[in-house]
């Protein structure tokens, strides 16, 4: 069998023969951000499967991000376009994990790594993202997952968790208050000198 990016070619000509107007549009649009890719850096190359699977990954969450922001507007026709556009890219992308395998997965990752402490939060997240691999989205979802177990892996070596801190608040810009030194500085500079 070819390449993911052959097969979006022969499926994007069949839509073609056959009149899809929304399968040909959807694919036209995602070969053409495949090709973005390709030559996007300092030489064009060839793009492997997994990177293809990346290009349309991102191309299928914009269409559902775009059909929240449709919904949100009252614009049904767009979102419905929107939804079914992301339907046509789901046929090429590899199925989804539910939480559980998700969590799974990470529980492995965590465990083969000896992951431990906040401080090896940057190593864990690597070694979860190369073990789910595309098949999960959301690197939010997944970095509280990998929060949530490795606070767990603290908790029972005793280290301490996640949830023992208070919580870290912004810090507000100081004010200058009338009367202060640099209030007065700043009074004295804007005064004419007489």
């Amino acid at each position: 069998m070819g390449t993911l990016k052959d097969r979006l070619n022969e499926d994007l000509r069949a839509a073609m023969k056959g009149r899809d107007e929304l399968t040909t549009s959807t694919l036209r649009m995602a070969l053409t951000a495949v090709r973005n890719a390709e030559v996007s850096g300092a030489a064009s190359r060839e793009l492997s499967d997994d990177e293809v699977v990346a290009v349309l990954t991102k191309e299928a969450k914009k269409r559902r991000e775009a059909a929240d922001a449709f919904a949100g507007a009252g614009r049904s026709d767009q979102e419905g376009r929107e939804r079914a556009e992301g339907e046509v890219l789901d046929r090429y992308l590899p199925a989804q994990l539910s939480d559980a395998e998700v969590a799974e997965l990470v529980a492995t990752a965590l465990a083969a790594g000896g992951f431990s402490g906040s401080a090896q939060m940057g190593p864990a997240m690597k070694a979860a993202q190369a073990a789910v691999a595309g098949r999960a989205e959301g690197g939010r979802e997944l970095g509280i997952e990998v929060a949530r177990q490795a606070g767990e892996l603290r908790h029972r070596r005793g280290l301490s968790g996640l949830g023992d801190h208070p919580p870290v608040l912004p810090r507000r810009p100081e004010r200058r208050l009338p009367g202060t030194a640099s209030h007065a500085r700043v009074l004295r500079k804007e005064q004419p000198v007489s």
